[in-house]
């Protein structure tokens, strides 16, 4: 519970820490706010928050091995938006960047990957696993499910959003609201699935239970 917490906390605090850390640098363009994984060459508060919560879920261990699976999976590809971090307006022309030093259209790409397959398998956790129950669940499981669901599907949803406002050409801090709102789901459905919140609990001994056909 602890571990699922931790992670889930992660992913709520990294928005606002990223944010809060590159406002107070110096701003090298009136773009550095447009995506929380800009914020990477302004602050080390993506690096040291995303990696811890990869760790996490690189080493989280679930119920069985697909558990196992699609939480590494989802470390990993976290891992990977930090190594090869998005492109900014404000590189200079044949800079290199990121662990492996790659021509920063390159490191875009992958970093775009990256970040699309991490909320994937976030989701597919949210909506599949966390939602797993036996022949007879109560009626707070029955919520918690309802919440893993919609968290889970809505990052779907905001994936979609996303490739479609990139291919409209809609405003650039709209990316950081679509960011901000991915993590914060992330993190809510963590912090449910980790018992943070106690109105949402099965009480020991509870007989409202409903059986599953």
């Amino acid at each position: 519970m602890r571990i699922r917490n931790l992670c889930g906390l992660l992913g709520v605090i990294l928005p606002w820490l990223a944010l809060f850390s590159a406002g107070i640098a110096p701003h090298p363009s009136s773009e550095w706010w447009w995506s929380i994984s800009a914020t990477y060459y302004q602050s080390p508060a993506l690096v040291g928050v995303l990696v811890p919560a990869c760790i996490v879920l690189i080493s989280y261990i679930g119920y069985d091995s697909l558990d196992n699976w699609v939480t590494s999976l989802s470390g990993v590809f976290g891992l990977g938006i930090v190594l090869f971090p998005c492109k900014v307006s404000w590189l200079e022309e044949g800079e290199k960047v990121g662990f492996f030093q790659l021509p920063p259209e390159i490191s875009n790409v992958i970093h775009g990957a990256c970040a699309a397959l991490f909320f994937i398998m976030i989701a597919v956790n949210s909506i599949f696993l966390f939602t797993k129950s036996g022949d007879k669940v109560t009626g707070r499981k029955l919520i918690r499910n309802r919440i893993y669901r919609i968290c889970g599907y809505s990052m779907l949803g905001l994936e979609v959003l996303f490739v479609v406002i990139k291919m409209l050409g809609a405003p650039g801090y709209t990316v950081m609201l679509l960011e901000i709102i991915l993590l914060h789901l992330f993190g809510f459905c963590w912090l449910v699935k980790g018992e943070a919140f106690t109105f949402l609990n099965d009480r020991e001994g509870e007989e409202n239970t409903i059986k599953v056909r």
